[in-house]
């Protein structure tokens, strides 16, 4: 099995189509089959349900996507991080950020951050907010853009925003049928899929929490460790997945989104960076967030 494999199974999943992905790659459509048969002998696993029209992923093949997706985005880091040792020593400036916050303000902040940061290279690196304050503590990133908020005195933070939440159901799901809002009752009554289940604490526990809140139990509850895990599980029908709702903006067309009406169904967006860092960077990151805040309806800026 080789990188190759993976990106070309990534790539079908994404997809949901043997010939979308070989245009996407490409390739013919008949050496990418070939290619993804190769794959699935090597794991003694099928992958896909080929019968399915669009293309499904078997018990199997969304298992391997979890890890795949971790391999080819922890071999993109790599790359990344050798081309960036050829070029110089430019200072860096590391940022770790939480995966669902990228369908969000993270895009904005950064090429705003990066307009003026012309004299440092910018790299995002993606990580929990449980693994960001470790590694703002040895200096491994500089600022991190995560969900949960940490009471520690080595760490100071901002609230940029609380993001409203959603539900994801499958597109013929009966919480998709009448296309309003849906009280997390109603949404307590399906399987939930939670993400990420390690480590802990994370965005899971933010999301039992409101339940908890609100005298409400789950009928059941199944745990997976990434958003687009859950989401594909969604597809598969075997459960919905409450989410922030800026990942509406992945288009997925076989998912529905549909918002909580419930007030407190919101989910917080913060910056975080070590206490005594005053450098120039730092703060211009600082400001950029602040105005992101200000400028945004229905942010609360941190007093």
């Amino acid at each position: 099995m080789e990188l190759r494999h993976l990106r070309y199974f990534l790539a079908v999943a994404q997809e949901r189509n043997f010939t979308r992905a070989a245009e996407r790659l490409g390739i013919a459509q008949p050496p990418l089959s070939r290619q993804i048969r190769e794959l699935e002998e090597a794991l003694g696993v099928t992958l896909f349900q080929r019968a399915s029209r669009p293309l499904g992923l078997t018990e199997g093949g969304r298992l391997f996507l979890d890890h795949a997706m971790r391999v080819v985005a922890e071999m993109e880091q790599l790359h990344a991080g050798m081309a960036r040792h050829r070029s110089g020593n430019r200072r860096r400036f590391v940022i770790g950020f939480v995966g669902s916050s990228i369908y969000g303000p993270v895009p904005e902040l950064i090429r705003k951050f990066r307009d003026g940061a012309t004299d440092v290279e910018v790299e995002l690196v993606e990580m929990n907010t449980v693994t960001q304050m470790a590694a703002l503590k040895d200096g491994r990133i500089d600022a991190g853009i995560g969900r949960l908020a940490f009471d520690d005195p080595n760490i100071a933070r901002h609230l940029i925003m609380r993001e409203r939440l959603v539900v994801a159901v499958p597109i013929d799901h009966q919480l998709a049928r009448h296309g309003g809002g849906v009280e997390l009752r109603s949404v307590a009554a399906y399987e939930l899929i939670l993400y990420p289940s390690e480590p802990r604490p994370s965005y899971a526990d933010h999301v039992l929490g409101l339940f908890r809140n609100n005298a409400l139990e789950p009928r059941r509850i199944r745990e997976v460790r990434e958003l687009q895990t859950a989401l594909g599980l969604v597809v598969a029908q075997a459960g919905i997945c409450v989410v922030p709702s800026a990942v509406r903006r992945l288009r997925t067309e076989d998912v529905a989104y549909r918002d909580i009406v419930d007030e407190d169904a919101a989910s917080p967006i913060f910056l975080s960076w070590r206490a005594t860092d005053i450098s120039a960077e730092m703060q211009a990151l600082r400001e950029i967030a602040q105005g992101y805040a200000c400028a945004s309806s229905g942010n609360e800026p941190t007093p």
